[in-house]
């Protein structure tokens, strides 16, 4: 998969590949492949015309985007005009969204096609990609087994080659987690890097929309697209703009790679035994390790889940039946239900001083325990998830799902950016290596990851 991206964008450019024929392709590919996968829930029934509009601007010699013709999913939570965001939840089953997100309408004027709608946990609630109102998302590259969530249709569908880059979203790891079980790349980017105009919130302090991919080069270029300040958002860093995908070094001698033994205490062992060989590798390429120090790592998975339980609960107010939708409690699954009823509980004014605001606590605590580490180190390196994906089905407490996002949750809590790149495999199962890098540290951890990734 080593740079497809860049290939088939060069195909296009020279008039190798036709931007018609990159789309059926893909649309062949869904036709084919969805009925099992569930990845798409909408296939968008303009992208054939949009595709022949690009065509005739190429061979008229006008200059196309960045993105020419390539075809891009899009995450159910995300707003696109014409097309339902339903975060895959009965509750808006049947919204229609009557404006593009900033985000994609960055996509559109880059040339991009948005080739459809992909599947998700309920509102982002999961970590499975099995909460989804319209059926679970199975895993392409360990069939039977979940691809992760919340963004699991997304990851499903570059691991599928159904489409050649699609956005998702992460708030404690549903980019990060679905790419690892689906042995793809993807990109989580500092807070407030990426505009969030149109996104359907899980949780306002740590939502983050980012690109998946088959490959560094096209995370890289995707994440070029829609990242930079929009100035109908005040939550946003002051960046006008970043450019990485040309800027893709593989040299990474001299770099500081920073790893800590907190990482094995919580990982299995036959994930961590992968993750020690892609260290292995990474010192063999040049870079120096050096052992870092996160004493309080694992307390971040409570704090996250108290704090985007507030958030959540406050941000599905909106969904009371009246202007749009159904009324979220009556129609919505167990765990958004689960997360409503904690974050009602947890904002009563008697329980805010001893659940919310420690978990606040906790966040600062962890903020500060990751900036002192990056400040030893370029990056800081380690698994993306504990443990390998259990089989579509199997039931698990509410915990046992929570500790999916034990080791990336800290990243969202300290609004750092972090990406993920296959490293290998457990009985045939994708597992991935995770790279988080300082606030705008993406150049460095995409340079990691390219580094890896030609390496292979």
């Amino acid at each position: 998969m080593d740079e497809v991206t860049k290939e088939k964008l060069e195909a296009i450019r020279r008039g190798e590949l036709s931007i018609v024929e990159n789309v059926e392709r893909a649309l062949e590919r869904i036709e084919k492949l969805n009925p099992k996968i569930n990845a798409f829930i909408e296939v968008n029934p303009e992208a054939r015309a949009q595709a022949e509009e690009l065509e005739r601007k190429l061979k008229k010699g006008e200059r196309l985007g960045k993105l020419a013709g390539l075809t891009i999913g899009v995450k159910s939570n995300i707003n696109v005009l014409g097309l339902r965001a339903t975060c895959a939840s009965k509750t808006l089953e049947n919204y229609v969204a009557t404006y593009d997100a900033e985000v994609i309408r960055r996509v559109k004027a880059a040339d991009g096609i948005i080739i459809g709608m992909t599947n998700m946990d309920e509102f982002a609630c999961g970590s499975s990609g099995e909460t989804s109102a319209f059926g679970p998302t199975d895993n392409p590259a360990a069939l039977g087994h979940i691809p992760g969530g919340s963004s699991s249709g997304s990851a499903a569908a570059i691991a599928a080659g159904m489409c050649d880059l699609c956005l998702g979203t992460d708030t404690g790891g549903s980019i990060r987690n679905p790419a690892s079980h689906c042995g793809i790349v993807g990109l989580k980017p500092t807070y407030g890097l990426v505009p969030r105009q149109g996104l359907i919130d899980l949780a306002m302090s740590l939502d983050q929309i980012g690109p998946l991919s088959p490959d560094v080069y096209g995370a890289a270029l995707l994440l070029e697209v829609i990242a930079g300040r929009n100035p109908n958002e005040c939550v946003m860093l002051d960046v006008r703009g970043v450019e990485l995908a040309d800027e893709l070094n593989v040299d990474i001698r001299g770099m500081r790679i920073g790893v800590s033994p907190k990482f094995e205490e919580l990982t299995e062992l036959g994930v961590m035994e992968v993750i020690d060989g892609a260290i292995e590798k990474l010192h063999d390429l040049g870079a120096e390790i050096v052992e870092v120090d996160l004493p309080h790592l694992e307390k971040g998975l409570p704090a996250y889940y108290l704090i985007m339980s507030v958030e959540f609960f406050s941000a599905t107010r909106k969904f009371d039946g009246r202007k749009y939708g159904k009324r979220i409690e009556e129609v919505c699954g167990e765990e958004v239900l689960r997360r409503i009823i904690r974050g009602r509980y947890i904002s009563r004014k008697e329980y805010r001083g001893k659940y919310y605001q420690r978990a606040l606590q906790v966040r600062t605590l962890i903020r500060r325990e990751l900036m002192s580490a990056l400040e030893r180190v370029d990056v800081i390196v380690g698994p993306t998830v504990p443990k390998l994906p259990h089989k579509l089905g199997t039931k698990l407490t509410p915990m046992e799902m929570y500790a999916y996002d034990y080791l990336t949750v800290p990243a969202n809590l300290a609004g750092i950016c972090g990406g993920v790149v296959k490293a290998g495999e457990v009985n045939g199962i994708p597992v991935g290596l995770q790279i988080q890098g300082k606030m705008l540290g993406e150049k460095a951890v995409l340079r990691v990851m390219r580094a890896f990734e030609a390496s292979a």
